[in-house]
C-alpha cells in the first residue's frame, strides 16, 4: 500500500525528534515516525477497539 504525499509530510515532521527524544536517542527517526503515527492513525479510526485492546486507556467497565 503507497502512501499520500500528505503521509509523507506528516511523518517527514514528526521525523524532527523532540528533545526527550534526541536526549534517549533514535537509530532510525524516521521508521520511529511512522510507527507513531500508524499507531495513533489506529486509534482514531476505531478508538472502541484500541480502547478495548489498551491497558491505558480508559472507558466504561
Amino acid at each position: 500500500m503507497g502512501r499520500e504525499p500528505a503521509d509523507d509530510e506528516r511523518i517527514s515532521e514528526r521525523a524532527e525528534l523532540l528533545p526527550e527524544e534526541v536526549e534517549a536517542g533514535s537509530e532510525d527517526p524516521r521508521a520511529q515516525a511512522e510507527a507513531i503515527l500508524d499507531d495513533s492513525d489506529e486509534r482514531v479510526d476505531d478508538p472502541e477497539g484500541t480502547r478495548r485492546e489498551s491497558s491505558q486507556t480508559p472507558g466504561p467497565d
